[in-house]
């Protein structure tokens, strides 16, 4: 079983020890949640590009004690945005690697100086000092990064994993180092049109003007609610995928769960919510569209409580992100996740300072006239989903979230379930089997275009019989990284801390702040 960690004066949960203690240390020096959480992503954005980095997007709920506060740091495309060249090349979905065009202006940094400069108490450069540290003395290959760094260092400007083979290698990132060091002096301009900047400029090769790299690419947006379970629960609107989440609950509150989540009704319950949830995904998921939470009861009422229901088709896959929790002594939460989309996203390096960027623009599509077709300017459909749910006196309860690609949603269904509904802990809760869909892929975010639906069941379940005899088709797969890496921490009815990190992560860590 995964271990709860309590603390009585902060908490930070992140999938990398050094990026927890990065958070805790900036607790400890005085700062915030805000501060930790931006402590605990720089870190990341150095030891962890296979997840995340400077060169990716960036989704953000914030309870500062008055309320619930959403921050969409999503990046758009440039003004060389050209859906009909694309259909000219014989392209009918983006292209999903080594191809600027997938690669939206990354709004990582945006975010960063969004969520700071609202709510941050230490100055930025105190704030970035753990991870201008590491990136310039070097920290050890974690588990996580070794299997791919070989490949990675070959490619262009990747120098900085040449070496990597195993386990503890020192890596060192002086170009990382230099972009931290241009944004704790000069804030965005220090990296939109710094070093950066004009090497995107460069690789874009007409995809991004100079006009471009001057928008801001962060907006506190208004959060999206549901009332499940006597609390509320919060996330991101579109274009963020958080909706399926809270449409999931809508949909699930009309059935009366089993007593035990090791009932496969229980598994075949959520698993239909979800469904349900997302199947019209492709259609109303994009940067104007409207969340159809309203919709709950009518979707509900598709789905036997007994079989599995033909016709909602969909399916969905893994990506690869990061998510992070802090929470601070004063009660402030932070429910942060960021992204490269795909492991090191692109596939595409900014030759100067080393830093791989994302490609998120694979959510747009190609169909002429489609709300989410891609374009100038425009943001793409988003699967990153955090969390945060309160009580009903509007209280913090929980900040929650979890990596995944289009699971998101559904692990966080089962998350916030086996919390809120059987009262578990954050370890008994992080710590259980999980399910997701999926289907055979070829690229992993091929996503919500049909194909037979198969829900995968991590290993030490007992669901797959029950979920057959119900007419699903299920799949073992091994305990681990498909599965999510979630985590969460619960502030207690006494006011104490309760957090728990995924073990799935292998080197992740649930940290307490030192007393005062």
């Amino acid at each position: 079983m995964t271990n709860t960690r309590y603390a009585a004066n902060g908490m930070v949960c992140t999938v990398d020890h050094l990026a927890s203690s990065a958070g805790i240390a900036t607790l400890d020096r005085g700062g915030n949640a805000a501060d930790a959480a931006v402590a605990a992503n720089a870190v990341l954005a150095v030891t962890a590009p296979h997840m995340c980095g400077l060169g990716g997007d960036l989704f953000a709920l914030v309870h500062d004690g008055d309320g619930v506060s959403a921050l969409n740091a999503s990046g758009r495309a440039g003004s060389g945005a050209d859906p009909g060249r694309l259909r000219d090349e014989g392209h009918d979905r983006m292209p999903h690697l080594y191809d600027i065009r997938s690669v939206p202006v990354p709004g990582c940094v945006d975010g960063w100086l969004a969520l700071h400069g609202r709510f941050g108490r230490l100055p930025l450069d105190v704030v970035l000092a753990p991870a201008i540290r590491l990136a310039t003395g070097g920290f050890p290959a974690s588990p996580l990064l070794v299997p791919g760094a070989p490949f990675i260092g070959s490619l262009p400007g990747a120098s900085d994993f040449a070496g990597v083979r195993s386990v503890g290698d020192a890596v060192r990132r002086p170009g990382v180092a230099r972009a931290l060091n241009a944004i704790a002096a000069s804030g965005r301009a220090g990296f939109y049109q710094g070093e950066f900047g004009q090497g995107l400029l460069a690789l874009g090769a007409g995809e991004y003007t100079e006009d471009d790299l001057a928008r801001v690419n962060a907006d506190w947006v208004t959060p999206l609610r549901v009332t499940a379970f006597g609390h509320d629960v919060w996330t991101i609107p579109p274009n963020s995928q958080g909706y399926l989440l809270l449409l999931a609950l809508g949909v699930l509150a009309g059935f009366d769960l089993p007593g035990d989540p090791a009932d496969p009704r229980w598994a075949h319950l959520l698993v239909e919510a979800a469904r349900a949830a997302g199947h019209d995904r492709l259609d109303v998921l994009h940067e104007d569209g409207c969340a159809p939470l309203d919709s709950a009861a009518g979707r509900r009422s598709l789905i036997d409580p007994d079989r599995r229901t033909a016709g909602l088709g969909g399916a969905t896959t893994r990506g690869d992100t990061t998510y992070l929790c802090a929470v601070d002594g004063d009660g402030m939460g932070v429910s942060l996740i960021q992204s490269n989309a795909a492991g090191f996203g692109s596939l595409l390096f900014e030759p100067g300072t080393g830093i791989n960027v994302h490609n998120r623009g694979i959510g747009f599509s190609l169909t002429p006239g489609h709300p989410a077709e891609y374009g100038p300017g425009r943001r793409p459909p988003h699967t990153l989903s955090p969390a945060l749910i309160t009580r009903p006196d509007g209280s913090l309860r929980t900040v929650i979230g979890t990596m995944g690609g289009d699971a998101q949603p559904q692990i966080l269904l089962q998350l916030v379930t086996r919390l809120l509904a059987h009262g578990q802990t954050p370890g008994e809760a992080i710590g259980a089997p999980r399910w997701v869909l999926g289907v055979d892929q070829s690229t992993g975010f091929d996503t919500w275009h049909g194909g037979e639906l198969v829900v995968e069941v991590e290993d030490g379940s007992a669901w797959a019989p029950g979920l057959a005899e119900r007419g699903h088709l299920v799949r073992h797969e091994p305990y681990g990284d498909n599965f999510g890496h979630a985590h969460l921490i619960d502030v207690l009815p006494s006011g104490m801390l309760a957090g728990a990190a995924d073990p799935r992560a292998r080197i992740g860590a649930a940290l307490g702040s030192a007393p005062a």
